[in-house]
Order: structure tokens, then C-alpha cells, then sequence
């Protein structure tokens, strides 16, 4: 029998958890497909990174259904789903303080997806992705001397070298200047169009999601409540009241 065409990289259904009578995620539904680039935003304590928990597998569903690639992942480990192709930032940057921008990146070029061993192979790989997230004069560097636009660009160097099929960013934007965040916005453009990887982030910097996204999801007291163009979503009745306000719009 053929197997039906799989249209979505990462498809949710009906995504649920509980922590005991707090329903952190209820019923939610999201997809992203290949080359996407997918905002999700919402107020705090919306259930935004319990939702990327549960996807990474740092967190087990209470119910719904995961999809990657077609295959269900909503109970595999986060090690296994990271080396399936999905990777993450965290939205609290978390360096190797005391090992160097290269070396840090190598640690996740050797347990990635190619399956590498030699340690002279991860300081290749992590010398491609430093260059690429504009590390290349850091490298020598201790992550925890970095600034925090540089320790942000050191998660997604990390992340990237995994050589994964779609990024999450958990708020890579938070807490830049207005140079520094169109310095992440581009970044983040030439992940997608150079390397042809997905991206689902989240974010409350809203000129920003507007600028980058394609879709965009909103989630309020762990539903989604939303979801469109930036074009539609800042006119939803429910997307202003919930979340933006009236004198955003």
C-alpha cells in the first residue's frame, strides 16, 4: 500500500499537559512544514515553552499526538529526538562558561546526527557554524565572557550543529538592541535560506515576528487561540484582547 505523502515536517494534535490541576497545554494544534518560519506568542505562563518542552521531549505529552517527518515522537527521548533532526535554544542562554566558543559548539557537532567521534572532526564542523553565526573571531574565547547577543548566537551555533531539520528558538531575540535584533533577524533568514531548515520560534518582540514570520500561533491559558499571517493575527479580536492590546494595533 503507499504510504500517504507526509506535507508537514512537524504536525500537533490535540497537544496536552497537566502539572497536577494546572492544564498547561489543552487540545493544541500547530504544524510547521519545510522551510517555514513559525512565530508563536501568547502572555506569559501561555504554555509557549512547555509546548517546545513537550516537542524536544524534555516534557511527556498527556495526551495529543507529536508528528515528525510522519512519525510519531511524542514519547521518545530528548536525545533521540534531537539526533531525529530537531533542535533547540533555550530562553535562558546555558554556556559552557568555562570552555571556548569552538569547543563548546564541538560538544554538539559530536553528538549529532552524523554520529562523529574524532574530536578534531566537532572542531571542523564548529568552526563552519562560528563563521556562520558570526563567532568567527570568538572562538578562542570563553562562552562565559561572551556578551549576551554572542552567547545567543553561540545557542544557535550549538543547535545548528546538531545538523538539524528544524530550529526551535525560545526567545533568541530577548534582551537585544534594536541593532543586535536585526542582526538576529537576518541570521535567523539565512538559516532558512541558505540551509533550508525550518523554524518555530517564540518571541515577544513583536515589530520582530511581524518582520520574520510566515505564520504565526497564539496561545492563552494553554489554547491556541489564533493563528495567520502577522497581517491577520494583529487583527484578531481575540489576538488584541488576550495578548496585544489596543494601543499596540
Amino acid at each position: 500500500m503507499e504510504r500517504p505523502k507526509v506535507t508537514m515536517m512537524l504536525e500537533g494534535k490535540r497537544v496536552s499537559k497537566n502539572f497536577g490541576g494546572l492544564r498547561a497545554l489543552r487540545e493544541v494544534d500547530f504544524t510547521v512544514g519545510r522551510s517555514d518560519i513559525v512565530g508563536l506568542i501568547g502572555p506569559n505562563g501561555s504554555g509557549k515553552s512547555t509546548l517546545f518542552n513537550v516537542i524536544t521531549g524534555y516534557l511527556r505529552a498527556d495526551g495529543g499526538e507529536i508528528l515528525f517527518n510522519g512519525q510519531e515522537i511524542a514519547h521518545h527521548q530528548a536525545d533521540k529526538i534531537a539526533k531525529m533532526g530537531i533542535a533547540r535554544t533555550f530562553q535562558i542562554v546555558r554556556p559552557f562558561r568555562e570552555m571556548t566558543v569552538l569547543r563548546s559548539i564541538a560538544v554538539s557537532a559530536l553528538y549529532g546526527r552524523a554520529g562523529r567521534s574524532k574530536l578534531s572532526e566537532g572542531l571542523q564542523v564548529a568552526s563552519k557554524w562560528a563563521d556562520f553565526c558570526g563567532l568567527e573571531k570568538r572562538t578562542t574565547t570563553l562562552a562565559g565572557e561572551l556578551t549576551l547577543a554572542e552567547q545567543k548566537r553561540l545557542e544557535i551555533a550549538r543547535a545548528l550543529a546538531l545538523e538539524p531539520q528544524i530550529l526551535l528558538l525560545d526567545e533568541s531575540l530577548a534582551g537585544l538592541t534594536h541593532v543586535e535584533t536585526a542582526q538576529g533577524l537576518e541570521l535567523i533568514r539565512r538559516i532558512r535560506e541558505n540551509l533550508r531548515i525550518s523554524v518555530f520560534m517564540i518571541e515577544h518582540v513583536m515589530k520582530a515576528m511581524m518582520r520574520i514570520s510566515d505564520r504565526i500561533i497564539v496561545l492563552n491559558e494553554g489554547r491556541r487561540i489564533a493563528e495567520g499571517t502577522p497581517e491577520e493575527i494583529v487583527k484578531d479580536e481575540a489576538v488584541i484582547e488576550a495578548y496585544l492590546g489596543k494601543a499596540h494595533t
